[in-house]
């Protein structure tokens, strides 16, 4: 195993917190290996890793630098007008970042500021890795291709998207601390749900979660006749007081219903996840690396709100390995997804399959692999 030579370390990322958590991890496990190493995080001025990285306790710059849409009508065209502004102007900013910080390694992990930080270091001869934590390459890591000296991904079936495939290191995705800390059985004691009963997990995350927490709504309703497991949903800040609302409506009140959490928010994640039997979610990359590294089934209905339909994307690949169950949002209902939740729940085989072909997938050391590969490229 290489010993650390870096001293000043460049991360760019932004857009999601998918893409900023690898950098974090990553970042967190350079420090305990070289605690000396100075450390400097680049991101749009207008990404949510503006306020995510210096409350991780990062320095941080930003470059101008915004998206591109698909569309003519008049407020979107002034929208590109000002991406091509801002795409003139970003190269400048960037190779005065590098000049200043003199990094020894440039790794991008997704998000449009990754763009210009990465090309202008491959260009000023400094060593670049990317990180892709969806399946199929989005629009920055195609284009940053050419630059990059390694393209580190999440899965083996993701190589086959790349024209240099020899670039390629499948290093998997970090996930968040504290997933593998428990056991399953001392998850399900902590989060007191270790009566023999199966645990469904739920929840949808920001896109598109209003429409889906209305099927929950339906599903919570059909499950509450019997209570045939226990069941945490998370709403969302904005969801709970409306789902609650619904539940009124429909003449159920949780309360009643041990057996059910309807939670604003799940902030134990990691034992919740830990314990569950069955997980039913959204399809972003730090979910699906959740669940691989858990060795969870799911029942998937992707987001149809995502660029490049990413989502379904992440999806099929669990879904064609046997380990999840997909359903598009336009054919979910509440009823399909309780009765779907209770054939794989209630079929112990299918069961016992979709666990191996889950956990067949997940990389625990994702971000000692990543670690590594950053170490070969600046040797």
């Amino acid at each position: 195993m290489k010993e650390s030579k870096l001293h000043r370390v460049l991360f760019t990322c932004g857009g999601t917190a998918g893409h900023v958590n690898p950098a974090l991890a990553l970042a967190g496990l350079i420090h305990e290996k070289a605690p000396d190493t100075e450390f400097l995080f680049v991101g749009a001025e207008r990404g949510l890793e503006k306020n995510l990285i210096p409350k991780a306790g990062y320095p941080f710059r930003t470059v101008h630098i915004s998206s591109f849409h698909r569309s003519f009508k008049p407020k979107e065209i002034q929208h590109n007008l000002v991406s091509i502004k801002n795409l003139m102007k970003a190269p400048g900013e960037a190779r005065a970042i590098l000049q200043e910080f003199r990094p020894d390694v440039v790794i991008g992990t997704g998000g449009y500021a990754s763009f210009p930080m990465v090309k202008a270091a491959a260009k000023a001869g400094i060593p670049t890795a990317i990180h892709e934590s969806n399946m199929v390459p989005g629009l920055t890591t195609e284009m940053l291709e050419p630059f990059a000296d390694r393209i580190m991904v999440g899965f083996e079936a993701c190589r086959q998207h790349y024209k240099h495939p020899e670039k390629v290191v499948v290093t998997g995705t970090p996930v968040r601390g504290g997933f593998l800390r428990l056991t399953k059985a001392e998850a399900k004691r902590q989060v007191g749900v270790d009566d023999g009963k199966p645990l469904v997990v739920s929840f949808w995350g920001s896109l598109g979660a209003s429409g889906m927490n209305r099927q929950m709504a339906d599903f919570l309703v059909l499950e509450a006749a019997k209570e045939p497991f226990h069941h945490i949903h998370g709403a969302g800040a904005a969801g709970y007081p409306v789902m609650l609302q619904m539940l009124q409506e429909k003449k159920m009140d949780v309360n009643m219903h041990p057996a059910i959490q309807l939670r604003e928010y799940i902030y134990d994640m990691a034992p919740v996840m830990r314990a569950a039997d069955l997980v039913i979610c959204r399809a972003g990359a730090s979910t699906i690396s959740e669940l691989t590294v858990l060795g969870v089934p799911a029942l998937i209905v992707p987001s149809p709100y995502v660029t490049n339909n990413h989502q379904e994307k992440n999806a099929r690949v669990l879904e064609n390995a046997g380990a999840a169950d997909v359903l598009l949002e336009k054919e979910a209902t509440g009823q399909i997804l309780f009765q779907k939740a209770c054939r794989i729940l209630h079929d112990a085989p299918r069961m016992a399959s979709m666990e191996k072909a889950m956990a067949s997938m997940g990389i625990r050391d994702a971000t000692e692999r990543i670690y590594q590969t950053v170490l070969e490229i600046t040797q």
